[in-house]
């Protein structure tokens, strides 16, 4: 399993080589598509000092995961499933 101090996001291992990435949901990744995608997480939570430097290694990252670096960004920030936990049972409250 992959995790942030930055981020909630997580990457886990499904088997082999394959990852699942919080962030991504339905798709499977390398391990190294994983290790981008959790540094792109990493470094969108952190707001980085420079942003010219750190989005040119988002861009590059991105490109990794077939996607431009603000679609990457866009997905980190709207995404919020968390493959570590499961959802709470519904309840309902009587009146």
């Amino acid at each position: 399993m992959m995790t942030s101090d930055a981020t909630a996001h997580i990457a886990r291992c499904v088997g082999g080589d394959l990852w699942v990435v919080s962030w991504l949901p339905g798709r499977t990744l390398t391990g190294s598509q994983a290790l981008a995608a959790m540094t792109i997480a990493s470094t969108t939570a952190r707001h980085i000092d420079s942003p010219d430097a750190e989005w040119q290694r988002i861009e590059a990252l991105a490109r990794e995961l077939g996607l431009t670096g603000r679609e990457a960004v866009y997905l980190v920030n709207i995404e919020n499933h968390e493959l570590c936990r499961t959802t709470p049972p519904h309840v309902r409250h009587r009146e």
